[in-house]
């Protein structure tokens, strides 16, 4: 099982990754796999998350039961420039081929590299876009035969402006969390949210991470906010830190668990 709220597992035949943007600055994954390493896991003893792994036990790994969502390489990007075509190739899409009763999400910040392959129906193929510089990205996975295609929005560093989701089936959208996490300003997310509605997009909000509008936060108390610390935008609104779990995923009242259309 999983704790990611947009999937219900992950797997991980790959692990290990570098930075490539700013939203890899506070990985959660090199985080994670510094915790795996102090605790004797074998997967991650032998190597720093600086170097990319292929751990071939999992390369076919079975999954048991039916229509299981699979986040792939969760600890690592499933097209970093250190893995090779057959790698790829091989090493996961065959098993995802071989696996038709299952769901596998690849997601990638390695864009350049989507065009390299043809992808199976049971693949959804997103890209992170974090900042607008990165939109892209969205134009490398709109050139893909990926039946299903997304976008993941995190953790959101600015104002995407305006986007072209024609082609696009899932917006995600979330804020970062975890030590250092980058504040995000509602509007942000209210902007794509807006989009994803007028071009018929399904939106996820997946959370505020670290820091929400005190408005934005119904479960929270008055007194929580008392001597939390505060971030000021330019335009003068205010966000709080409050904490993961305080800040929640209500986005002006409601919680957005939109799925794709299955195709």
């Amino acid at each position: 099982m999983s704790k990611i709220e947009w999937t219900q597992d992950t797997w991980n035949p790959i692990t290990g990754c570098t930075k490539i943007s700013e939203g890899c600055l506070n990985c959660y994954a090199e985080k994670m796999h510094k915790r795996l390493q102090a605790m004797g896991h074998f997967k991650y003893t032998y190597a720093p998350f600086s170097q990319v792994c292929i751990h071939t036990h999992e390369v076919h790994r079975y999954f048991p039961g039916k229509n299981k969502m699979i986040f792939v390489n969760s600890m690592s990007d499933s097209f970093h420039d250190e893995l090779g075509y057959k790698q790829i190739r091989y090493g996961i899409l065959e098993n995802i081929i071989l696996r038709p009763e299952h769901t596998f999400q690849l997601l990638t910040k390695r864009s350049h590299r989507l065009k390299e392959f043809e992808y199976p129906s049971n693949v959804w193929l997103g890209v992170t876009v974090e900042l607008a510089k990165y939109k892209n990205r969205i134009d490398d996975l709109r050139a893909t035969n990926a039946k299903t295609k997304f976008l993941s929005c995190e953790p959101l560093l600015g104002d995407l402006g305006e986007l072209d989701l024609s082609g696009i089936d899932w917006v995600i959208v979330g804020g970062e969390s975890g030590p250092g996490a980058r504040p995000m300003h509602p509007d942000w997310v209210r902007n794509i949210q807006r989009q994803c509605q007028a071009q018929g997009v399904s939106f996820f909000f997946k959370q505020w991470g670290e820091w929400v509008p005190a408005r934005q936060c119904p479960p929270c108390k008055p007194g929580t906010f008392r001597n939390a610390k505060v971030f000021l935008f330019n335009d003068g609104k205010a966000v709080y830190k409050v904490g993961k779990k305080n800040a929640g995923r209500e986005l002006d009242g409601k919680i957005w668990d939109e799925y794709p259309r299955v195709k």
